[in-house]
């Protein structure tokens, strides 16, 4: 029997969970490391070519599809950098 997917099953918010879970113990180092976490240049761009072309309603399925990859991606390295700057924080 078929289910809704809902906020709650996406990729970043399972993994936000196990986050959650964990120790709030990263090392300084670790911590730091996620701080740096960026899309490289060339995706940055692609993503700001996918959403101006999303706001004009001129994606593709496909391209569709990547820029859904992309803020996927965007809320993971987000959801990092929350988890670094929490653990920093404990630390001081």
């Amino acid at each position: 029997m078929p289910t809704d997917v809902t906020a709650e099953d996406t990729e970043v918010a399972i993994l936000g969970r196990v986050l959650e879970t964990q120790s709030d113990e990263l090392s300084p180092a670790v911590a730091e490391s996620w701080l740096k976490l960026r899309l490289p240049d060339a995706d940055e761009a692609r993503l700001r070519e996918l959403s101006a072309r999303a706001k004009r309603e001129d994606l593709s399925l496909q391209d569709q599809a990547l820029l859904e990859n992309y803020l996927h991606v965007g809320r993971l390295i987000d959801l990092l950098k929350s988890k670094a700057r929490l653990s920093l924080k404990s630390h001081f």
